[in-house]
């Protein structure tokens, strides 16, 4: 498995064999979401960077999902519209969103390592 990227709005990123790019939320934002009861996936065409690609409601509340680059969405992960609790149970396995093709495949680099993230999750728990 390739490394995880991250973003400050808690999604994580894998660069698959292909070039594409799977996306789905940290389980930082599992957690703070609680039971996720719904995700709104996103339609397959070109999105631009910062733009809300999809949606993810649980008991608690609705937060969107942004696109971390500028890209097509090629896939949606589909079992999440019978079973969004994958989100819950494999926030970074079965429960990803979906995938995309990046403008700029180099620009996944530019996004948070882990060490980047976990620093990240913990200036947020000192704040």
């Amino acid at each position: 498995m390739s490394e995880l990227r991250f973003t400050d709005d808690h999604e994580w990123l894998r660069v698959e064999a292909d070039g594409s790019v799977t996306i789905g939320i940290t389980a930082y934002a599992q957690n703070a979401l609680g039971d996720v009861v719904f995700v709104q996936l996103p339609e397959l065409r070109h999105y631009e960077k910062g733009s809300e690609a999809s949606t993810v409601e649980s008991v608690k509340a609705a937060s969107g999902v942004y696109m971390p680059l500028a890209g097509e969405v090629i896939e949606v992960n589909a079992q999440l519209e019978d079973s969004p609790e994958l989100v819950n149970e494999d926030p970074l396995g079965e429960g990803w969103f979906f995938r995309f093709k990046p403008a700029d495949a180099s620009a996944v680099s530019a996004l948070l390592d882990q060490g980047a993230y976990d620093r990240l999750l913990n200036a947020n728990d000192d704040a």
